[in-house]
């Protein structure tokens, strides 16, 4: 096999994996009840990690986040509306605003002992708290205004 076949199986390659995240996303879109949504994970000593693009999915009384950039079909968090805290909002600082989508808003969520911060648009932002508010009565949802 020479160079040329073996360039030309990498661009196929790329190409098919291509089509197979648009797919994937068209089908999460699709369906309603989703938004680009930034994830990250805040340990337990506060350190938070990586900024992580993807898409946020209402599915009854869940919200499934998947990487945008991937192959699963099964969500990497789920974050679930019983139970959940909204303990902090605020703005993108810094560094952090250049890998966010413009004019996000960060929303910190706890849900039990999973801690998270969330970046989506203002309108994407009034939706998840919309979202919250409208739990069915007996619903445990806190939702503290930032301070």
């Amino acid at each position: 096999m020479d160079a040329g076949w073996g360039l030309a199986a990498v661009i196929l390659l790329a190409g098919l994996a291509f089509v197979l995240m648009s797919v994937r996303r068209w089908l999460f879109v699709r369906g309603g009840g989703a938004v680009e949504c930034s994830l990250r994970v805040l340990t337990d000593n506060g350190v938070p990690g990586p900024w992580r693009l993807g898409i946020g999915r209402y599915r009854g009384d869940v919200l499934h986040w998947h990487r945008a950039f991937g192959f699963r079909r099964r969500p990497r968090q789920v974050i679930h509306r019983r139970g959940l805290v909204v303990s902090n909002r605020r703005r993108p600082e810094g560094e952090e605003a250049e890998g966010l989508l413009p004019e996000a808003g960060i929303i910190e969520v706890r849900d039990g002992s999973v801690r998270v911060e969330l970046a989506m648009s203002s309108a994407a932002l009034t939706g998840f708290l919309a979202w919250l508010e409208a739990a069915p009565p007996g619903f445990p949802v806190e939702v503290h205004p930032p301070e």
